[in-house]
């Protein structure tokens, strides 16, 4: 053995030992209020990776998509197709705010998918439910802030995960949250004129 390879050995057992005690007081385990929020691309997506995880190892599962539902996406025909019985797909908007222009029918699109939201969530056999693009909802004042943080704090089964998507989460979400990630944007192609495409955003 080098003794470049016998120190960096010597490093990573030192690495491994410190790992091994922090990971020794990890024991709690809870069904977590998740939060992906910020600029950049891929608050969904993570959010669909993850019910994918959920599906694989037989936890069963939903979503309700606030917000889109105008046109057909990839991650909705899929799940449809091919795991109805494991992951319930519901969509309760009919397309970005500024195409449907009708704040009152937003509003009542929303509450639906907030009420359909609630009874996903209080069935304790879903482990995960996904509430898409529902930071926009609350954004917007389409739903109360403090009514939906109440309920997941309340109301929510003790091991049953709830992810929610889209820009700018409220603060008291935020507080509220177990786990939140803020997607930043560095780049994207939309600014140099390239639409969005299948396979990456839809």
């Amino acid at each position: 053995m080098t003794d470049e390879n016998a120190r960096h050995k010597e490093k990573m057992q030192k690495i491994k030992a410190a790992r091994d005690r922090i990971m020794a007081t990890k024991t709690e385990e809870k069904g977590l209020i998740i939060v992906n929020t910020g600029t950049g691309k891929g608050k969904s997506s993570s959010a669909f990776g993850m019910i994918m995880r959920c599906i694989a190892h037989g936890m069963p599962c939903a979503v309700v998509q606030f917000i889109k539902g105008s046109r057909a996406t990839g991650e909705r025909d899929f799940l449809q197709t091919h795991f109805p019985d494991a992951c319930r797909f519901h969509v309760s908007g009919e397309g970005f705010t500024w195409e449907t222009q009708d704040r009152e029918r937003d509003i009542a699109k929303a509450e639906a998918g907030w009420e359909l939201a609630r009874d996903l969530i209080r069935d304790d056999k879903n482990r995960m439910v996904v509430l898409d693009e529902i930071n926009i909802a609350l954004r917007n004042d389409y739903l109360d802030i403090d009514a939906v943080v109440d309920f997941l704090l309340s109301e929510k089964p003790t091991m049953t995960h709830v992810v929610l998507t889209g820009r700018n989460a409220k603060p008291e979400l935020i507080e509220a949250a177990d786990l939140v990630t803020d997607m930043t944007l560095v780049k994207h192609p939309f600014r140099d004129g390239v639409k969005a495409q299948a396979g990456v955003e839809f």
